[in-house]
């Protein structure tokens, strides 16, 4: 994940799905450390919902298909 994309996606983690900073950091350091996905992460340590997970998926694809700059 780009470094732009990804900040625009820790955006999105926090002012739509309402995830703290703390979960946030905690699931940044366990992504350098086990080269996992951001939500992946969060959802394992049980920092997000099963259903905040579908939404954050929903965001990437959204986002993969229809980049921010191109709206």
């Amino acid at each position: 994940m780009s470094s732009q994309f990804q900040q625009q996606f820790i955006h999105y983690l926090r002012n739509e799905l309402a995830i703290s900073e703390e979960a946030i950091d905690l699931a940044l350091r366990r992504q350098d450390s086990v080269q996992g996905q951001l939500h992946i992460i969060l959802w394992q340590h049980g920092l997000i919902s099963l259903e905040q997970l579908c939404q954050a998926f929903d965001w990437l694809v959204q986002e993969r298909v229809e980049p921010a700059t191109n709206r």
